[in-house]
């Protein structure tokens, strides 16, 4: 399996990285199964986070005896160093392991202040020197502070949303990592599952010498699929070329990328899937989503509460109650077209 320099951590890792934020819908037995799978097939980068509930406690179960072998980054959303510290000493415990090798900065709205003790970049200073992480990283949806991030050279690796949908500003961080030598590392590289070809966005990123993408794995087959790319990695010719231009027409303009920073909904509403709710009908298998457990989950939209809360922690702008009535509209009459019975209204009470 390839690995890669990334960046100035030195670190030699898989090209192939596993994201561990789909393992939180797996048993411990089946996360454990799959881990241990992709680590015996080679790859040897594991990206999670402290709030990806018991993610971290699954890998530490997993994988601690290979230990030396692997490379683990993890994230803090804390936005003060108490509150940092205090994830940290509890994200090494449940991994099982005295050090991590990327401790990233998870998703911040401001870059802190290096120069301030009471903020969060002199903890991280002081973490890396105690010999708890190895590596200060960060990772944004936002474009522009991603950008300062990695010019301002107080961040070892820099993650971001990268797929073949991503735009050429958005692509320009390769060349701007590598000038500052910021391992570059790809969230969303299947763009929450609205890519539903994986061999093309993986040759495209491929591409990209110093892109490390890390993809989201829940099932062995879908294991076994980024395993045998990497065994004989497809050729983005013309007809790869294709697929990638009519995805990025499907899909063109303001779509929900399935991050959930919006969540909680105070409604009830499940954001990150109702607001891709068309594309995925058209894009995936779309019986499982015409059960009436959904078509209930899909009716809670009505009971939207407006509260603007989703729009203002979008990273990506969205006026997401807005596109979740066309969503839903959509879903109706998909359903109607497909024969599927309406469900009754929702049981649950709104304001």
């Amino acid at each position: 399996m390839q690995k890669t320099r990334l960046g100035k951590t030195e670190l030699m890792v898989t090209r192939t990285a596993f994201g561990a934020l789909p393992i939180q819908r797996l048993s411990a037995d089946e996360a454990a199964a799959l881990l241990r799978k992709a680590f015996e097939s080679g790859i040897n980068f594991f990206d999670t986070a402290r709030g990806y509930t018991d993610s971290e406690e699954k890998i530490g179960m997993a994988l601690s005896d290979v230990r030396k072998d692997i490379v683990i980054a993890t994230k803090s959303g804390a936005t003060d160093p108490k509150t940092m510290r205090e994830q940290l000493e509890k994200s090494l415990e449940k991994l099982k392991t005295d050090y991590i090798d990327i401790y990233q900065l998870h998703n911040p709205s401001r870059l802190p202040n290096p120069e301030d003790p009471d903020d969060l970049y002199q903890e991280l200073q002081k973490a890396k020197r105690e010999g708890l992480i190895r590596h200060i990283g960060i990772t944004n949806h936002r474009l522009d502070l991603m950008k300062e991030a990695i010019t301002s050279d107080l961040y070892e690796t820099a993650q971001f949303p990268l797929s073949s949908l991503s735009s050429d500003a958005d692509l320009d961080l390769s060349d701007l990592s590598r000038k500052h030598d910021v391992g570059l590392i790809a969230m969303k590289a299947m763009s929450g599952g609205l890519i539903t070809n994986a061999a093309s966005t993986f040759a495209f990123l491929r591409q990209y010498g110093n892109i490390v993408p890390i993809w989201g794995i829940q099932q062995l087959a879908e294991l076994e699929e980024f395993i045998s790319l990497e065994e004989s990695p497809p050729v983005l010719d013309e007809n790869m070329r294709v697929i990638i231009e009519r995805d990025r027409k499907e899909l063109a303009g303001g779509f929900c990328r399935g991050c959930g920073y919006c969540m909680p909904c105070p409604a009830g509403i499940q954001i990150p899937m109702a607001a891709r709710m068309s594309l995925l009908l058209r894009r995936a298998p779309w019986q499982g989503f015409m059960t009436p457990e959904w078509r209930e989950r899909m009716d809670m939209i009505d009971g939207c509460l407006h509260c603007g809360q989703c729009i203002r922690q979008c990273p990506y702008g969205l006026d997401t109650p807005e596109l979740l009535k066309e969503m839903l509209k959509d879903y109706r009459e998909f359903a109607a077209d497909h024969a599927m019975p309406q469900s009754s209204p929702p049981s649950h009470p709104f304001p």
